[in-house]
């Protein structure tokens, strides 16, 4: 090889309660998968997993739980910060894995986005304590005495991840990311054929010293009795076949404690081009580029990669000869070198299992192009487990069942016709579930159907035309900000998904009782908690001054017909009910005139805002805004003032979001809103 960075003493080690531990006499050989020569040996059959786990639960999950939600994330962001530093060492090991430098910046690149990603949210959604309320505060009561609140505290076990070979980076921290947030120490078992390159990465992760000892554990090897020793408190995250999935799933163990157990895995991707696209369209290339980039990234070996490829009859053979042109200027070969476009499988084993696929699809599906056992220039690398791209044309699909029922993970796709949109999307749903289907299309109505039709049976539906191409990001890109899984074959679970990953590692519970007990457990004001008012105006209080259920009360303030004609003219909203007493009567929600709801909050500020410079540095929106009841011309209006919530952002200020009410002189409430302002720390 060009690039043949050995991996240190040949070994991979694992790393358990602070200690590293080498592989022993039982361990597994890891090959190079360019050579086939041994590059490295994992595993150790003496681990003690109770230890770990006792480590994890005793040390690392108490040291993560003393940390508010904003800690975990500056870490997280500190973590992402080292890892990047250090790139390029990892790039060039994963090359003895048949990853070309594009497909490791997907996988390790795309771990660390990953990272900042959830470091960000962490800070910007969820706020600086150690519980997170969910949903709204339901009144269980007329009065409004009693009342409830789903709340998500953190779990006191352990997550066990388990993870595939073909992602040993992005599959690692994808999962790390939000369990670290939630406050749960984890356990990571990487796939051995490529467990140096997560290993390597760990011990990253580990030299920083950015997370509390017991934080996260490492098994490179085999797990033992671990999962036999989980609890209800735990949580199993896995990513690989479905064969693997059904027997982890089915451990009696984990169902008789219903130890919670997330799946990411097999799944027969489609990408549709729509009816509406001819052959000479910006549009058709697009579609092309995007099966060529699924069919030959990272080999084909992607969980979310296109296997098969629906297209109107009339432009099969448009998109055969296309395609066909592309996988033949592909470079097959070395890794490590710039002009190589495709490296190899990631092991002999993995193309083996490959060319079985194979096997089974070609008996509904001709062979158009490929080859699954080339000669490649450089004769050192053909005991490699290198293969060609291998494109299939199946003329049946409705009566070709394996096309839609086996996946070979590699770069090998098929492409089938469809007679018209709705036969495109039975076919689309014939897979029983995927992560990801793509569509280009320019028509809205396509897009409506196919979703109306198929978004049950797959995890993510990604549409892209000439309009999105430049910003999208690709058939194959799973994001931070969205869900990642699929129903059925898929294995039913999401991986991903902003905070909601974070959720799945935590526990929902329904807290009930009266508004002050729920303020106190949520931290969040709650309408009918008692409120505190001081003769100091909240907005002359700093950040840190401001306390939930501080209250201003404020004066009240006539509303007049000279306000309201004043007001409409001012502004040019004439609208009848505020100009017209007879049509405005005849509104059923009006009793004549009545004043704008933007007259009405404009006046409360009035009333509320203190004018002078001071803590509060801007206003920066508001939300939830209702309106109840209708002021007509002679009703007076007063406001309460409230700090609803508080959240820092940095070291300068922090947003306070304020619940504001306006009530008539009746007492009866007519508007309500969340007002939002930075204020001063």
């Amino acid at each position: 090889m060009h690039k043949n960075i050995t991996i240190p003493d040949g070994i991979v080690s694992s790393y358990l309660c602070d200690q590293w531990v080498a592989p022993d006499n039982n361990a597994r050989v890891i090959r190079s998968a360019v050579t086939a020569k041994d590059i490295a040996k994992a595993g150790n059959s003496s681990i003690d997993t109770a230890a770990m786990l006792n480590h994890a639960r005793k040390q690392g999950g108490p040291a993560l739980r003393e940390l508010t939600f904003h800690d975990r994330a500056k870490k997280l962001k500190q973590l992402a910060t080292h890892l990047n530093e250090h790139t390029s060492y990892l790039t060039e090991l994963a090359f003895h894995s048949g990853a070309t430098a594009a497909d490791s910046t997907i996988d390790i690149d795309g771990g660390i986005a990953t990272v900042f990603v959830y470091a960000s949210k962490g800070r910007r959604e969820l706020p600086d304590d150690t519980l997170c309320t969910d949903g709204e505060v339901e009144q269980l009561s007329r009065k409004g005495t009693f009342v409830g609140q789903h709340v998500y505290t953190s779990k006191p076990g352990v997550a066990v991840h388990i993870n595939a070979f073909n992602f040993p980076v992005w599959g690692m921290l994808e999962k790390l990311a939000p369990t670290l947030l939630a406050g749960m120490p984890a356990i990571i078992k990487p796939a051995t054929a490529t467990s140096y390159i997560t290993e390597a990465c760990f011990r990253l992760m580990i030299d920083s010293d950015i997370f509390p000892p017991g934080s996260f554990q490492l098994i490179c090897g085999g797990t033992g009795n671990l999962l036999n020793e989980l609890s209800a408190q735990d949580v199993v995250t896995f990513t690989g076949s479905a064969n693997t999935a059904n027997l982890l799933r089915s451990n009696t163990h984990l169902l008789n404690n219903a130890v919670p157990f997330n799946a990411e895995q097999d799944s027969l991707n489609a990408t549709l081009l729509g009816p509406d696209i001819t052959a000479d369209s910006p549009d058709f290339d697009i579609f092309v580029n995007e099966v060529f980039k699924e069919m030959t990234v990272k080999s084909g070996q992607k969980c979310t990669a296109i296997r098969r490829v629906l297209v109107p009859t009339r432009l099969m053979d448009a998109t055969q000869d296309a395609l066909t042109a592309k996988l033949s200027a592909l470079n097959i070969g070395d890794p490590s070198l710039a002009e190589t476009t495709m490296g190899a499988l990631v092991s002999s084993e993995q193309k083996e299992s490959v060319i079985d696929a194979c096997n089974q699809i070609s008996t509904c599906a001709k062979l158009t192009y490929g080859d699954a056992t080339p000669t490649l220039n450089d004769t050192q690398m053909n005991a490699g487990a290198f293969v060609t791209p291998m494109l299939y044309h199946c003329a049946d699909p409705d009566n070709a069942a394996a096309v839609h029922a086996i996946e070979a993970f590699g770069p090998v796709s098929t492409l089938m016709p469809y007679r018209d949109l709705h036969h495109a999307c039975e076919l689309l749903n014939r897979g029983n579930g995927s992560l990801v289907a793509s569509v280009v299309t320019q028509d809205g109505s396509v897009a409506r159907e196919v979703t109306s039709r198929s978004a049950a049976w797959h995890g993510r539906l990604y549409f892209n035309n000439l309009h999105s191409n430049k910003e999208s990001t690709g058939h194959g890109s799973p994001l931070p900000h969205m869900v990642h899984g699929g129903p059925g074959r898929a294995g039913g679970g999401e991986e991903l998904g902003g905070v909601r990953a974070v959720k799945h590692y935590m526990q929902r519970t329904a807290i009930q009782g009266s508004p002050d007990l729920l303020q106190s457990v949520t931290g969040n004001y709650v309408a009918g908690a008692p409120t505190a008012e001081h003769s100091k105006h909240p907005f002359r209080k700093r950040f840190s001054e401001l306390n939930i259920g501080d209250t201003l009360h404020t004066g009240s303030r006539e509303i007049t017909l000279d306000d309201i004609e004043h007001f409409a003219h001012f502004t040019g909203d004439t609208f009848y009910a505020h100009m017209d007493e007879e049509a405005a009567a005849a509104n059923p929600f009006f009793p004549g005139r009545v004043a704008h709801g933007y007259l009405l909050l404009s006046f409360a500020a009035g009333l509320f805002v203190d004018p002078d410079p001071g803590p509060v540095l801007a206003n920066t929106g508001l939300s939830d805004l209702a309106f109840q009841k209708p002021v007509s011309a002679g009703d007076s209006i007063c406001v309460s003032l409230t700090v609803q919530t508080k959240k820092k952002r940095n070291e300068e200020y922090g947003e306070v979001r304020w619940h504001v009410t306006l009530h008539n002189q009746n007492d009866e409430q007519v508007a309500s809103y969340q007002l939002h302002t930075m204020n001063a720390l």
